[in-house]
């Protein structure tokens, strides 16, 4: 399996809608935030350059999606 793997917006919401669960984190800077009218509901919003030191704080008992722009 790749080290990453990429699934579109389409997909999150289809395999979210079929009862997957995940945890959502927003990696978006909070410019992007605030110029965005895109909320995720439940999303974790953590800056990129702070999820290093955030990780031990991430639920690691289902699947991670992170969101960027």
């Amino acid at each position: 399996m790749a080290d990453t793997l990429r699934i579109t917006i389409d997909e999150l919401r289809r395999r979210m809608e079929a009862g997957e669960d995940f945890t959502v984190i927003d990696v978006r800077n909070p410019q992007a935030w605030a110029e965005s009218d895109v909320m995720l509901p439940e999303a974790i919003r953590l800056p990129l350059e702070k999820l290093e030191e955030n990780l031990p704080k991430i639920p690691k008992e289902k699947p991670i999606v992170t969101y960027c722009t």
